[in-house]
């Protein structure tokens, strides 16, 4: 969201308001493997709109991978977990299994997951939970070598 676009490392876009893979209080991060999918993602099927999507180098992060049958099978779940209304669930007040699956994942020691995008079929996700938390652990830094990121949040009204 482009509200957090001079803070992309902070996670308070999807603590504020929830995730398919982060309850509503959980900082996450989203981001996509491809362009393409990060695009699609951002976009969700509508109008254009501003947008910040930057690239992230990311080192030391221990994923869950639920694009394959294994890692489905290891997780527990089957591939229904990918299309869960999680909005509709979190609307009508219910955890939604995605959130359930995300704390057992966390609560585990995964630093966060791999899914399959929603809205770019064959394209990558990945949602963390943990990063820069010290000196050890995942590390997550913006590429931004022409210093084009904003610096406070007055860039977007």
């Amino acid at each position: 969201m482009p509200r957090w676009a001079y803070r992309p490392l902070s996670g308070e876009g999807a603590a504020r308001y929830g995730g398919r893979w982060n309850a509503i209080g959980q900082p996450c991060l989203y981001a996509a493997c491809e362009l393409s999918t990060a695009w699609a993602e951002y976009n969700q099927g509508f109008v254009q709109h501003p947008a910040l999507i930057a690239q992230l180098q990311v080192e030391s992060v221990r994923l869950f991978d639920l694009t394959s049958p294994d890692g489905l099978r290891k997780a527990g779940v089957t591939a229904d977990i990918h299309h869960i209304g999680w909005r509709a669930e979190l609307d009508a007040g219910n955890p939604p299994a995605t959130h359930a699956l995300a704390e057992r994942l966390f609560s585990a020691g995964w630093h966060g997951l791999i899914y399959p995008s929603f809205m770019s079929p064959g394209g990558r996700c990945v949602a963390l939970w943990r990063w820069n938390a010290g000196d050890s652990g995942p590390k997550v830094v913006v590429i931004d070598p022409e210093q084009r990121l904003p610096k406070t949040g007055r860039s977007w009204p």
